[in-house]
């Protein structure tokens, strides 16, 4: 019965990976066909594979996609560093000295349900009134106020978990309240530091929605770069391709890397009520 149970198992796991991982494989077998290949029906599965679309995708005039790589690096590390900075002290005060009601925990919390739609023009008014369009601070902002909800509700369950035995002796000892967040309560917590983080950063690097109301081509990240090959008098299917394949492979590089730090931050503790 065991045996058939993990059968079953490994065959459900590869079916949710054959849905999840086909597009992917699809759109990377796709970036190396001509475009005859691309265009052909029935779709060609023996063919010679190419890279002149992803040397098309970093030497088409008016598309710096160079610059949207750096974009999304430099706007997903800082909003996922300044996100962790904000939301740790915020949540020990929560936890550890009652700052705000479970109301007002629960408010923004909340806040990540509802559609990001919902801000986008209030965003776009905002930011046009203080000159903030177009720009990677711009953008980091938003970043960080769409990621506080999530990440807030990690921290107050990382820290709950924590016994107060700990910090009561270090206040007998002198250390003040920032000496037992930084040195004590920040170690003890660090995985699930480092899994916030790392979600942020995940979230950040793949926003679209935001990047392509608030910026233009100066700000512009490599998700919403990677239309930019849609255009008037045909879509380049190829260069598209290339784009995305781009696009993706840093983030699923970063996750290998750091995905035993995310599965150990995760797993600390159950969030309580």
């Amino acid at each position: 019965m065991n045996l058939v149970k993990r059968i079953l198992f490994w065959l459900l796991l590869a079916c949710a990976l054959a849905v999840f991982l086909s597009p992917l494989l699809l759109d990377f077998i796709t970036s190396l066909k001509t475009e005859g290949d691309i265009a052909s029906f029935p779709p060609k599965w023996a063919f010679v594979p190419t890279f002149e679309h992803y040397q098309s995708v970093f030497s088409s005039s008016g598309y710096p996609f160079g610059q949207f790589f750096l974009n999304s690096f430099l706007i997903a590390s800082i909003a996922s560093v300044a996100t962790v900075a904000i939301c740790l002290p915020a949540a020990y005060a929560m936890v550890r000295y009652g700052l705000g009601s479970k109301r007002f925990f629960s408010f923004i919390v909340s806040l990540k349900l509802l559609p990001p739609i919902v801000f986008a023009i209030p965003y776009f008014a905002m930011f046009q009134f203080v000159g903030l369009l177009d720009t990677k601070t711009g953008l980091i902002w938003v970043a960080v106020i769409m990621n506080i909800p999530l990440t807030l509700l990690l921290m107050v369950g990382f820290i709950q978990e924590l016994p107060k035995e700990i910090e009561e002796a270090a206040v007998m000892d002198g250390c003040s309240p920032t000496a037992i967040l930084t040195k004590i309560v920040l170690p003890l917590i660090a995985p699930g530091v480092a899994a916030a983080a790392i979600l942020t950063f995940i979230f950040t690097w793949n926003e679209f929605l935001f990047v392509r109301i608030l910026s233009d081509v100066k700000a512009m990240t490599t998700t919403v770069g990677s239309t930019l090959f849609i255009q008037a008098y045909g879509i380049r299917w190829g260069d598209i391709a290339a784009a995305i394949a781009l696009s993706v492979l840093p983030p699923l590089i970063f996750t290998f890397f750091v995905q035993r730090y995310l599965v150990k931050g995760l797993s600390m503790g159950a969030v309580k009520g």
